[in-house]
């Protein structure tokens, strides 16, 4: 009777495959026929960044290995709930997770694997190589127009939720893509860019008037993409003439663009937070829509988003507008809702969202906390929201940095009193790629 041959469980990310994957899966035969525990999309997305490549992707890629007898969904980032359901014999990883985080994935495996009479192998790590250092610079030399486009509907469908920060810059928009915190064993950093007419146009000097054209805007976004890897959302403003919304639309569906937001008002645009906003008229329902319709029919893939905002609170009108105006854009095929305030408090996004979900469990809904900035995002996600813009904090942050430095020149007559407010050359050099 031929005997069976034991099970040896691995998991991977594997978004790029190395040696070092390579040693532990020929370790790995030594012990048995493999199966790769392959982590999940969603998985990955709540500890680390979307992969460039998807489930399905990496899937073919490892099922074709040399080795490799079967390839599984690892739908936890912990190994634990696989290898209660697999009972391997052995487990092969490597032996660089023994600190922080990753010491406590290790202890949970150690003891699933003694519970079900299993063992680990611990590989010694292939010096020289980072999977994180891999896919941080393919992600940048790799991302094209169409798979940066694509990535906010892979990140929906990935995470709970996620959060976009304004970038009126290249530098700006580098300083989000590699803030990271961790915390409790996760990586928090911005899932992408928010593309503001306020901030861009107060750049510029200009105001917030729909004064600056959507070319110029999209000329600095290419600068943005030339240098990050992150999706963008773009501030639409009101979208301009129905007669000109689909050439627009193509133009920066083009360009890699994820989304656009365009807001239900008419006129000559004013900026929603102004105090008096008793000048500003709502657009009618039917001409939105209308707008909304021209846009889905115009984009040439069903990638790019067309999301509605709502500025019935902005407006000072109740609930039930805002609602009515939802079920009509999202009916006229409307992506998502942004929902915008200016209340210090977020009861009325709150109640609005509330009554939303009722409804429309899979629509995405957008928050932009710039007046009521006491809410976290733990809130805004139990309430229903799935996107969170931070939508000018970055020009405004610059603004007091720069005034105080020229203030402190000017007062000593040269400027080494400024130099511990500024961030040093060297790290200038190191930020930007290529300067070295």
């Amino acid at each position: 009777m031929k005997k069976k041959k034991k099970t040896v469980y691995i998991a991977l990310a594997a978004d790029t495959i190395h040696h070092g994957h390579i040693t532990l899966i020929e370790k790995g035969k030594k012990y048995g026929d493999i199966v790769i525990g392959l982590i999940t999309d969603k998985a990955i997305a709540e500890h680390k960044r979307i992969p460039y490549l998807n489930y399905e992707q990496r899937k073919k890629i490892l099922s074709n290995l040399k080795g490799v007898t079967k390839v599984i969904p690892q739908k936890e980032y912990d190994y634990s709930v696989n290898i209660f359901k697999l009972k391997p014999d052995y487990m092969i990883h490597g032996d660089d997770w023994k600190k922080g985080y990753d010491k406590t994935l290790r202890n949970n495996a150690i003891k699933a694997l003694k519970a079900c009479k299993g063992k680990l192998v611990e590989i010694p790590y292939t010096k020289g190589i980072s999977s994180d250092a891999l896919t941080k610079s393919q992600n940048l030399n790799l991302v094209t127009s169409d798979t940066r486009r694509g990535m906010l509907q892979r990140l929906l469908r990935a995470k709970n939720f996620l959060r976009f920060i304004e970038a009126h810059s290249p530098l700006s928009a580098l300083i989000s893509e590699n803030a990271l915190v961790k915390k409790n064993g996760r990586h928090i950093f911005f899932d992408g860019f928010w593309s503001s007419s306020l901030t861009d146009s107060t750049s510029m000097g200009k105001p917030d008037n729909e004064y600056v054209d959507n070319s110029l805007r999209l000329t600095g976004i290419n600068h943005i993409f030339d240098v990050t890897s992150k999706p963008l959302i773009f501030d639409g403003d009101t979208g301009g003439k129905k007669e000109h919304f689909d050439m627009k639309i193509k133009t920066i569906e083009r360009s890699g663009v994820s989304a656009i937001i365009i807001e239900d008002k008419t006129g000559l645009k004013k900026n929603s937070l102004l105090q008096n906003t008793k000048n500003q008229q709502q657009e009618n329902i039917k001409s939105f829509s209308e707008k909304i319709s021209i846009g889905k029919k115009a984009q040439l893939s069903s990638d790019f988003m067309i999301i509605a905002r709502i500025e019935s609170f902005i407006l000072g009108k109740k609930i039930n507008d805002a609602m009515t105006r939802a079920h009509a854009y999202i009916k006229a095929g409307a992506d998502g809702i942004m929902i915008h305030s200016k209340s210090k408090n977020p009861n009325e996004i709150f109640s609005f969202a509330r009554k939303f979900r009722k409804i429309y469990k899979n629509v995405p809904l957008i928050g932009v906390p710039s007046t009521y900035n006491q809410v976290t995002e733990k809130e805004l996600e139990k309430n229903g929201f799935n996107i969170v813009i931070y939508a000018n904090q970055m020009l405004r942050a610059s603004y007091p940095a720069m005034m105080n430095v020229a203030m402190k020149i000017l007062k000593n007559g040269r400027a080494k009193e400024v130099e511990k407010d500024l961030f040093s050359i060297k790290n200038i050099l190191n930020l930007i790629p290529g300067t070295k």
